[in-house]
């Protein structure tokens, strides 16, 4: 009779430590950072996307942020001490300038604008001019550093904030005349590379400047 009991107790000890252990691997499971099948969720640390370097090649078009839309005419060699630079020669139309950048500097370097970001940009000339209540040497400031960001829509703002003279102090006016002139010259380059001809035209519609006179093109 005694073998019986201890028996049956050995049975209800491995039935209670097989309900434990499944309970507790259930919990392992929901608190650990592992998924039923294995597959691990990321969830502290997320890893940048893998980006690949742009190559660009002779004739493609570019955006370099301080000097605007440029044509890259060779990809040329050059020694350097013992080491071997391969650069880009960009040509600048508007300012008649050459420029030499290595590969490995051409993340200064962007591709001109797609149609879709060309769209978004005249819808940005359609908007109502946002002007700030600062002193025209803070916002001076800041239009410059909007045009040299290489970035088109910044580059848009202040065509739009700077086209209907704004500013009344007859003094400002010709600083602010440069800074619109500049800012819509450089403007109007990367979008004839998308449109063509049709680019200062449709500038100035959205900007309402048809009856003006158009901006010189030098």
């Amino acid at each position: 009779m005694r073998k019986k009991k201890r028996g049956r107790k050995k049975k209800s000890k491995k039935i209670l430590n097989k309900k434990q252990g499944k309970k507790e691997l259930k919990k392992k499971i929901e608190q650990s950072d592992f998924k039923p099948d294995g597959e691990k969720i990321k969830i502290k640390k997320i890893k940048k996307q893998p980006s690949e370097k742009k190559i660009y090649n002779i004739k493609d078009y570019i955006v370099y942020p301080k000097h605007g839309v440029g044509k890259i005419v060779a990809v040329e060699k050059a020694k350097i001490g013992d080491i071997d630079i391969n650069f880009y020669k960009i040509f600048i139309e508007k300012e008649k300038l050459t420029l030499s950048i290595p590969l490995n500097q051409q993340s200064f370097l962007r591709p001109v604008s797609s149609i879709n970001q060309i769209n978004k940009t005249i819808s940005i000339l359609k908007n109502k001019p946002k002007i700030k209540k600062t002193m025209w040497s803070r916002r001076a400031q800041e239009y410059e550093q909007k045009i040299n960001s290489g970035k088109i829509y910044e580059l848009a703002e202040v065509v739009r904030d700077l086209n209907n003279k704004t500013d009344l102090v007859a003094e400002q006016s010709y600083s602010e005349r440069q800074l619109f002139e500049k800012a819509y010259n450089r403007l109007k380059s990367e979008i004839e590379v998308v449109l063509g001809n049709k680019a200062q035209l449709k500038m100035d519609k959205a900007l309402r400047r048809e009856e003006k006179p158009l901006i010189n093109k030098s």
